[in-house]
């Protein structure tokens, strides 16, 4: 009978290992970005140094993970690499259970059109020379939404999301403020129904009450549509009230990865000492936020 109970056990164990990786809509393993070190007048090469340094990663179905560093800690390049912007150096990257180094050039597209990524830059995101109307509409006639109408009603529906009215549809990015801009960057984005969201410090050239706002429209927005999401980010109030899960990187590394009740209990000072204590020196508010 115990062997029994041990098999039963073991069987357990694998269905929900199973189970689990199932919800991984992407992951990273072993994950190396090297950046050439250069050197003198002609800019020798002199050795490598690890921008993301071997780090491992889940994104799970429908749960967000916030990523918090300071400025230069690789967490901007580690979504960029994630993402295919940038090549790795060494690892293995996951997508919907298939390894990127074995996609074909179409299922590499394919993935990227699955994961949208918002930046911080407003402007840079938009075309100057579209208006709301246009860049609303675009990405719902790539989905196929062939009927004008049907484009109208969403595009409405869309907007009304930030409490704007109809007649922002005719104007352009630069006639928006940073908030508003961004505010449809998110919305452009989800009307590509996308599979994760990666948002690259999308808050951080807004003023707090703006960043608040924002903040809470992804928050909807995520929920709403049971999207995967990554937020990266050196402000560590919002790291951790935004997601299920909370990595800190210093130097290219994992220091701090926090999920469940733990990350409910969490607070800044936890992290200042977690930062303090790995980096071997005093905290520099110039280089990691602690903003209301």
């Amino acid at each position: 009978m115990p062997a029994i109970s041990h098999w039963i056990m073991t069987l357990t164990k694998i269905q929900n290992w199973g189970d689990h990786m199932k919800d991984i809509v992407l992951s990273c393993d072993n994950l190396l970005k090297q950046y050439p070190v250069k050197k003198g007048m002609f800019n020798k090469v002199v050795g490598q140094k690890n921008i993301v340094d071997h780090v491992s990663l889940e994104l799970e179905k429908g749960k967000t993970l916030a990523i918090v560093g300071e400025s230069g800690c690789g967490k901007t390049v580690l979504t960029r690499v994630l993402l295919g912007i940038e090549e790795k150096t060494d690892g293995s990257i996951v997508f919907e259970g298939k390894s990127v180094d074995d996609m074909t050039p179409q299922e590499k597209s394919d993935m990227k059109a699955k994961i949208q990524m918002i930046f911080q830059d407003t402007l840079g995101s938009l075309h100057p020379r579209m208006s709301i109307r246009e860049s609303l509409e675009e990405p719902l006639i790539l989905n196929g939404v062939k009927d004008k109408e049907e484009r109208e009603k969403i595009i409405l529906d869309t907007l009304s999301q930030v409490g704007m009215a109809p007649m922002f549809l005719d104007r352009y990015p630069h006639q928006l403020s940073g908030g508003q801009r961004q505010a449809l960057t998110l919305l452009m984005a989800t009307l590509q129904e996308p599979k994760i969201l990666l948002l690259d410090e999308h808050t951080a050239a807004l003023d707090p009450k703006t960043a608040k706002k924002v903040l809470e429209l992804t928050e909807e927005i995520v929920t709403a549509k049971n999207l995967t999401a990554m937020m990266v980010t050196h402000n560590m109030k919002d790291a951790i009230k935004m997601g299920n899960r909370l990595i800190m990187m210093h130097e290219g590394k994992i220091i701090y990865d926090v999920a469940g009740d733990e990350k409910k209990n969490l607070h800044v000072s936890d992290l200042l000492k977690k930062f303090e204590d790995v980096s071997g020196g005093e905290f520099a508010n110039d280089r990691m936020m602690l903003a209301d």
